[in-house]
């Protein structure tokens, strides 16, 4: 059993970021690492920011080139070290854009002081591996000047970056390239509104009911991809007293995500849930870069954007963009939802105002029970997933509380527009109606998410599952009805994995 045993001296680390430069007392990193059979990682630590610095080391181990990559993209530099081609110039105006500065902030000044050490013990880690391997990098970046040192602000960039990725993350072209009539566009874009194939999960949680045990009963089955950022990285973290669990998270994230420690299980599958939704914005047709809003005109907001990009030769120079945003969101332009001197359109991400993710998952790793797997999803960090889960009393649970626009069926009903070739699956509102806004809910944790109580959960002695369809019959004994439409779709034909797992 390989073991290696990690510690850096006591000293001051220093953490550049877009908001200036930090020195920043910080105790001893206490942090073992041991591999066992198939190159699991197990990281024991004394403290939260141990924790994170044995975390980002281990994940480091086994796919640094990947995450050196994503922290290449998050920043904006695509263009500046591969080129302008595959969609690099449209992916750093898109991240510069979004993952601002004032972003950056926003989020950073909600994490809990806990969280906010275990990101400076990550940090540090993979730092201390990028010193340590530097020069036996695997191939596929070895000697790459892309490689380099993470911040605190690459960390927080990553984490939204994962969490708006089928919001407003599905378009980062439509976004770079709009632009009103009769300004410089680079050109048309097709979008593609359908998910990637490939792409599902299937879980099933038994309870008491079912087993011969009396306790519960987990089965996770994800469908991510076995290579790039999302694929999954399995891992078990401990800090003696305070956290024991095992599972696994995503190269670009840093939590245990699918896992189980010695009293629960639980699981995630692709939610049907909406991440964001379109607005269209009727313009002035005197200036179409003002939207109507109610009674009045808005006007849009021009961002500049400035990318570094290589040329053929080899030099960076820097190449300057206009985003434009509404008070929604960026302004975003295709063949199927042009321009035009009548209409725009806007997409608003409610993941953007995701700051919860880091005390969901802390709490889902810690959790003892079904109740405290239900708490910990109520924070309302889950950002597009399902969870199914079975706890060592024998109690079975499925939920869709993910982070969801704020929109009920009467809204749906009253706001919804439909242009042209857009499929059902993309909800386009009235953006002209300020009742159209998505609503506020005192209870939410997330600005115009849908609040924890709205949204289904059941718990059950037997069987619940699910395989990528809607909540509607994670048990076909109690059906979930009643809830709005942006969640799923309800008495509506199941796919065929759903029932080969309703079979069973």
């Amino acid at each position: 059993m390989p073991r290696r045993s990690l510690a850096t001296p006591l000293a001051f680390l220093t953490l550049v970021s877009a908001h200036g430069l930090a020195a920043q007392p910080r105790a001893r990193f206490d942090t073992e690492i041991r591999w066992t059979s198939y190159g699991i990682p197990h990281v024991k630590a004394a403290n939260w920011g141990s924790l994170g610095y044995g975390f980002a080391y281990a994940t480091a181990t086994d796919a640094v080139c990947t995450i050196a990559r994503e922290v290449m993209m998050v920043r904006g530099e695509m263009s500046r070290f591969l080129g302008p081609a595959d969609g690099n110039r449209e992916s750093d105006i898109f991240h510069r854009a979004i993952l601002d500065a004032a972003t950056v902030r926003r989020f950073d000044a909600s994490q809990s002081a806990k969280s906010t050490r275990f990101a400076v013990g990550y940090v540090a880690g993979y730092n201390r591996y990028l010193r340590d391997h530097r020069s036996e990098l695997p191939a596929d970046c070895r000697g790459a000047n892309w490689v380099q040192a993470m911040t605190a602000d690459d960390l927080t960039r990553l984490t939204i970056g994962v969490g708006i990725r089928y919001g407003v993350g599905r378009f980062q072209k439509e976004m770079a390239n709009a632009a009103p009539p009769g300004e410089l566009r680079t050109g048309s874009v097709v979008t593609d509104f359908t998910l990637p194939e490939g792409i599902g999960s299937n879980a099933v949680a038994m309870g008491k009911a079912v087993t011969a045990s009396g306790r519960g009963l987990l089965l996770g089955n994800p469908h991510y991809p076995w290579q790039g950022s999302s694929r999954f990285h399995m891992i078990h973290t401990t800090i003696p007293g305070e956290l024991d669990v095992m599972g696994a998270g995503l190269y670009s994230t840093n939590r245990v995500a699918i896992g189980f420690n010695k009293d629960v299980a639980w699981s995630h599958t692709v939610s049907t849930a909406l991440r964001s939704t379109l607005y269209a914005l009727e313009l002035n047709p005197d200036d179409a870069t003002q939207y109507r809003y109610g009674d009045s005109w808005r006007r849009m907001t021009r961002v500049s954007v400035s990318v570094p990009v290589k040329s053929a030769n080899g030099t960076v120079s820097n190449e300057t963009r206009t985003v434009f945003l509404s008070h929604y969101g960026p302004v975003i332009e295709s063949e199927q939802l042009p321009w035009t001197a009548a209409r725009a359109y806007a997409v608003r991400d409610v993941n953007l105002a995701n700051d919860q993710s880091a005390i969901t998952y802390d709490m889902l790793n810690r959790a003892r029970s079904i109740d405290e797997v239900e708490a910990a999803i109520s924070q309302q960090g889950v950002a597009f997933t399902n969870t199914l889960a079975a706890d060592r009393t024998g109690t079975a649970f499925y939920a869709d509380i993910s982070v969801t626009p704020n929109v009920d069926a009467a809204m749906i009903e009253k706001c919804r527009v439909r242009p042209p070739g857009i499929p059902a699956s993309v909800m386009v509102l009235n953006g002209g109606d300020l009742a159209c806004e998505w609503k506020a809910d005192a209870t939410s944790k997330v600005p115009g998410a849908m609040p924890p109580a709205a949204m289904p959960r059941i718990r059950r002695d037997d069987v619940v599952s699910n395989a990528n369809d809607s909540y509607w019959l994670s048990t076909p004994a109690a059906p979930l009805e009643g809830f709005s439409p942006i969640i799923g779709a309800e008495r509506t034909a199941r796919s065929l994995r759903t029932r080969a797992g309703l079979a069973f």
